[in-house]
């Protein structure tokens, strides 16, 4: 009874299985349950131990006894408890749902020897501060329990769906800022520009919202233009820059430490499938839309370059060092390449190495972190452009010198 799977029983009690809502009320009250096989145990053994010492002093007297005292102990050990017990642990169901058929009678026939014996037991448990009938669910699963039983218990489940399952659970630790699209990569529009290169520009779009901006994605933010609404305006001959500008939708900001499970409900709530990533001081750092929110659970979507490393940024050498573009995020290489690099700190590889040496280095710097070392290969006048990652791999310890 004890060794039921609590939450594979209530999915039978639902099911309606009669043996699990039988057991599922007995273990409610795991006192009485207890009190009852206890009882009917420890009567059955005392008593097999009365009849064992009365038929061994008829039959051999005093010295017989002994004997039947040693005997009687190996007949219950092994066939009263241990083989039993560990059939029961082995098939909980079972044995557990026949067994609940026979104990619920039991149980109300001897409810009052059940009753005191319990009464007693559960004076002495509270004189030792013990609270016996705590109704905290002590079968609720904390955030690494439910990480681990998706890793451990899940196996007739798909390795797709238990990474789906794990980047379910991971959405309230990552935030916005660890997926966004940098602001150097934002594909936004200059409505500066004459009208012909404007329309140039949204044509080649690869993307249904694009940001619009007057010289500066910073300073002007224009809006947002949605090319499935706007392509009536678009197709006419004589579109203006105004007709264009009086379509778009304000933008939505929202701060870069946002958690993506907090911003998935507030893109639903917002109706919005884009949002601008800002930090402290309102500066501009990137775009999110909930494509880039999306993938983080199902894995890639699209064909999109700048959503996941590709083979020109990261490319695996055979023994087993990468070349990677230092602008790579590096969250998006450890979940691609099942690395372990920190990520609590700068998102890209560029900014984890200036961090750690807190100056822009030159070519051949080498640096190790944790497992790994990080070497310099290329750089420009201002960041890190590409590095080689080495993995480290621990010497085997000698068992004899």
């Amino acid at each position: 009874m004890m060794a039921l799977n609590r939450y594979r029983l209530k999915h039978q009690v639902k099911s309606g299985h009669k043996g699990a809502k039988l057991a599922s009320k007995l273990l409610d009250s795991p006192d009485r349950l207890l009190g009852v096989i206890l009882l009917g145990n420890n009567f059955v053994n005392i008593f097999a131990s009365s009849i064992a010492t009365i038929i061994a002093m008829k039959l051999m007297g005093e010295a017989g006894i002994a004997i039947a005292a040693g005997l009687l102990t190996l007949v219950i050990l092994v066939f009263a408890e241990v083989a039993p017990k560990t059939l029961a642990a082995l098939s909980p169901e079972k044995i557990a749902y026949p067994a609940a058929y026979i104990l619920t009678p039991l149980l109300k026939v001897m409810s009052p020897l059940v009753w005191m014996v319990n009464f007693f037991a559960n004076g002495f448990l509270r004189v030792l501060g013990v609270k016996v009938h705590d109704k905290d669910d002590q079968h609720s699963l904390s955030h690494e329990e439910l990480q681990t039983l998706i890793n451990e218990a899940t196996s007739r489940l798909p390795e797709n769906y238990r990474s789906m399952l794990s980047s379910v659970l991971q959405l309230e630790s990552v935030t916005v800022e660890d997926v966004m699209i940098p602001k150097q990569d934002v594909y936004a529009v200059d409505v500066e520009q004459p009208i012909e290169q404007i329309l140039k520009t949204i044509q080649k779009s690869p993307y249904t919202r694009i940001p619009l901006y007057r010289g500066s994605l910073d300073d002007d933010l224009v809006g947002i233009l949605n090319l499935r609404r706007a392509l009536p305006i678009l197709m006419r001959e004589d579109v203006s820059l105004k007709d264009i500008i009086r379509i778009t939708r304000p933008a939505y900001f929202v701060p870069e430490t946002t958690s993506l499970s907090t911003q998935l409900s507030k893109f639903n709530e917002n109706k919005r499938r884009m949002a601008l990533i800002v930090d402290e001081y309102g500066d501009l750092q990137g775009l999110l839309t909930m494509e880039d929110l999306l993938e983080e659970i199902v894995g890639k979507l699209s064909t999109d370059a700048k959503s996941k490393p590709d083979n020109n940024s990261v490319i695996v050498h055979k023994d087993g060092s990468m070349t990677i573009d230092a602008q790579e995020f590096i969250r998006d290489v450890n979940k691609e390449y099942s690395l372990d690099l920190p990520t609590d700190g700068p998102k890209t590889f560029n900014g984890l190495i200036q961090e750690e040496l807190e100056t822009l280095p030159n070519a051949q710097t080498c640096i190790r972190i944790n497992e790994y070392a990080i070497e310099v290969v290329a750089t420009t006048d201002s960041a890190v452009d590409k590095v080689k990652l080495h993995i480290i791999k621990k010497p085997k310890r000698k068992l004899f010198s």
